[in-house]
């Protein structure tokens, strides 16, 4: 092969790995069928939630993924195929699993990895049924409040009563 052309893949590999080492998701879907149009919607909102979308040939990734230690990643990656990356572990998974249920034929999520481990298209769908990070503070922010503004209300409550 000409030396360029292994330079170029090469390059584009270290770019998988360092997209892949900055995200917390990586997942991979089948977007056969998506519009320009379509995909242009879906990449928007993806960046509005620091995730991402790419479209590399699969060799490729597999050898980013083999690298990185996601030999399991292998299995999702058969037919045109677009690589997802976010930055938080639900947010593009969201974005896409709400997409995948707008086209349902034509988006259809296999699977990826979150934080580390491989999962399937289940799991990336489970993931995205979590609350966003902003969610998960507030749940525990009031968690947290609860136990005082319960006794808050007894005082008021016994305060009143005299």
């Amino acid at each position: 092969m000409n030396q360029e052309v292994l330079k170029a893949k090469q390059e584009t590999v270290s770019e998988i790995e360092e997209r892949a080492k900055a995200s917390q998701t990586i997942f991979v879907a089948e977007y056969r069928g998506l519009t320009v149009a379509q995909i242009q919607e879906l990449r928007r909102a993806l960046r509005k939630e620091n995730a991402s979308m790419y479209v590399y040939k699969n060799s490729l990734v597999e050898r980013a993924a083999d690298n990185l230690g996601y030999s399991g990643l292998k299995e999702y990656l058969s037919g045109p195929n677009a690589i997802f990356f976010s930055e938080d572990v639900s947010a593009g998974a969201k974005i896409v699993s709400k997409y995948a249920k707008k086209f349902p034929e034509i988006l259809k999520i296999k699977g990826g990895v979150v934080e580390g481990k491989v999962v399937d298209a289940t799991g990336i769908k489970d993931v995205a049924s979590l609350p966003s990070r902003e969610g998960l503070y507030a749940m525990f922010l009031s968690c947290l409040q609860a136990p005082v503004r319960q006794f808050a209300c007894v005082v008021k409550a016994v305060a009143d009563a005299k």
